[in-house]
């Protein structure tokens, strides 16, 4: 018996997930391990789901919360990255959990130590660097007046040490922008150098087989992709998931690598009426129709993730045709123009972000309207919203 689906739903297809993983495990080769970034619900694509999918091909999951710990271990015993900051209070429980902590400062590695020796245990830790991205983590002077300090910690082993790229997504390697913050290899280059020289600290103080690793997707795309890379782990986060870092990117990769979106977002047409001319749509009176217009409510809103920054630049796909949003765009609902459609009834499908027929609308192009990132577009996507494995 076919199993009844809601009328709001995520589709997320195995076969591209897998398909987008080895694309990176080629890149990077067989040496370098992997860590599938599955924070933030898997950027909105469903952490369960994706976890279980990925089991098999990766090396480790990165989440960012506590809670996302406990979900996370339940479904695999693979080594599992803590990147945010856990508190006090929850230590204890992140370590008993297995997790890799994320150290911020040295402060907060006393205090992890201090949960570790009340267990009795050793926490894994990895320590990461601020290589001139200016948020969490050691500098350089942190690293030289500390190390000392923490080799003393009894209930602390250092696996790792690692930072984060601030810009690399921009890059554009014939930009002739010798002092641009955004379009040339100067400041990552920089980054490079000082996260290096902070590992080479490590190893000066007998860390010689501590793990590195400094590469998210855009990085990996742009440094660490060949099977001679300085280090030991990478990070493939929004690639994993058939998106793009960034635009030129994608064409810079053009041809070498497919990445497939994984996401498709289905709802069902809630109603379908005719409204007459110089009729408003929606709060806020932001749209009054010019004629006789038949329009079609769509039962999604921001409460969905669905952005009212979309509001009279949205579009959706019904019988395969592209249908604009008209209007603002509120809570649990918006209205879409189905003028154009000979034949459109209630619960006819609709696709917000996926292909139908011969259109697809990506998160880039939402993105694109919203004036935002690809990875706001779906990380908004509401966890309520069930996801279904396909």
């Amino acid at each position: 018996m076919k199993k009844k689906l809601p009328l709001s739903y995520l589709e997320i297809s195995k076969k591209n997930l897998i398909h987008n993983i080895k694309q990176f495990r080629k890149l990077v080769g067989d040496k370098t391990k992997i860590s599938a970034v599955v924070k933030a619900n898997a950027y909105g694509h469903g952490d369960r789901e994706v976890v279980k999918i990925l089991e098999p091909y990766v090396d480790y999951f990165q989440i960012d919360k506590i809670d996302e710990l406990e979900r996370i271990r339940k479904i695999t015993k693979k080594p599992i990255f803590t990147f945010g900051y856990i508190e006090k209070n929850s230590l204890e429980k992140a370590i008993r959990l297995g997790g890799i902590l994320s150290v911020f400062g040295f402060q907060h590695l006393v205090l992890i130590n201090e949960s570790a020796r009340k267990l009795n245990k050793k926490a894994f830790v990895h320590i990461s660097i601020d290589s001139l991205l200016g948020r969490e983590g050691f500098s350089l002077d942190d690293i030289k007046k500390d190390l000392p300090k923490i080799k003393k910690m009894k209930n602390i082993q250092i696996d790792g040490i690692y930072s984060h790229f601030s810009n690399i997504e921009d890059i554009i390697p014939e930009s002739d922008d010798l002092f641009g913050q955004t379009t040339n290899f100067f400041h990552t280059q920089k980054q490079i150098d000082m996260y290096h020289s902070a590992c080479d600290l490590f190893y000066q103080h007998g860390y010689k087989n501590i793990k590195t690793h400094i590469s998210s997707t855009s990085g990996i795309l742009v440094y660490d992709n060949n099977t001679n890379s300085p280090h030991s782990i990478v990070r493939p986060g929004i690639g994993i998931y058939g998106m793009w870092p960034s635009e030129y990117l994608e064409k810079m990769w053009h041809g070498k690598i497919v990445l497939k979106p994984i996401l498709k977002w289905v709802t069902h047409v809630a109603q379908v009426k005719i409204l007459p001319a110089g009729h408003p749509i929606g709060y806020g009176l932001t749209y009054v129709t010019s004629k006789k217009t038949k329009i079609a409510i769509i039962p999604q809103g921001y409460a969905d993730g669905y952005g009212r920054e979309l509001s009279n630049k949205g579009e959706v796909l019904i019988s395969g045709k592209r249908c604009k949003v008209l209007g603002r765009v509120a809570m649990n609902m918006f209205v879409v123009d189905v003028s154009h459609l000979a034949k459109v009834k209630q619960e006819d499908e609709v696709i917000i972000i996926g292909k139908q027929g011969r259109e697809e609308i990506k998160a880039e192009e939402l993105a694109q309207k919203a004036n935002t990132i690809n990875y706001e577009i779906t990380t908004k996507i509401s966890s309520l919203l069930l996801r279904i494995v396909v």
